[in-house]
């Protein structure tokens, strides 16, 4: 089996939908589980419990405030977003305290495509949070590359209504990781590896902030 590259090797970035690692080549099923285990693992070492605590910080203030948190990714990154906004919304809640109010902004297929379809893709997520974003609001972009215009775009449009940016990336964190107020990258140039921990997090965050009303 290929020898795991070092974790601290320096990752390059990358465009949405660039080619990236998916593997060493020519292993069979079990070799192949055990190098993604082993990449998997890598990050598990590397992840930032200090950056993890200031965006669960993020979250508890707003719920304390009674403000929203708005869930933006595609693709893969999408489908974590939509069970970020359910978790948040669901799984977090405790019977008699202040629920969290928690939307995905992937979600609603409808405004989606007229908006990619009527305007342009890159103005799916600022066009929906030009309607709803409110300072002390929280906008949750959840990407790999870092790199798509439409988050782009929805962090630039947050920051200027007042909300919070908070960004789960990957690779070298591209141009939103400038644009956050708070970061969680995942310095993996393996997708894969890199949404496995996005959504960990996102479950980390849930199971927090429910056993500590509980």
């Amino acid at each position: 089996m290929p020898a795991v590259r070092s974790a601290k090797k320096s990752v390059r970035g990358t465009k949405p939908g660039a080619t990236h690692v998916t593997g060493p080549g020519g292993l069979d099923a079990k070799g192949f589980a055990r190098w993604y285990r082993e990449r998997t693992l890598e990050q598990w070492r590397l992840l930032d419990l200090d950056a993890l605590a200031r965006l669960a910080a993020v979250v508890e203030r707003a719920q304390a405030r009674g403000r929203f948190v708005w869930v933006c990714g595609n693709g893969g990154s999408a489908a974590t977003a939509a069970h970020v906004g359910c978790d948040f919304g669901k799984t977090a809640a405790v019977k008699g305290a202040k629920p969290l109010k928690a939307v995905s902004l992937s979600d609603n297929a409808a405004f989606l495509t007229a908006v990619a379809n009527d305007l342009s893709f890159d103005e799916t997520f600022s066009r929906q949070l030009e309607n709803v974003a409110a300072p002390g609001d929280v906008v949750i972009l959840i990407s790999g590359s870092g790199n798509s215009p439409n988050l782009v775009a929805a962090a630039r449009l947050a920051r200027r209504r007042g909300a919070a940016v908070v960004g789960l990336l990957g690779f070298d964190g591209g141009r939103l990781k400038a644009l956050c107020d708070e970061v969680l990258l995942i310095p993996s140039d393996q997708y894969g590896v890199i949404e496995d921990l996005h959504m960990s997090v996102a479950h980390i965050l849930t199971f927090y902030l429910k056993q500590k009303r509980a």
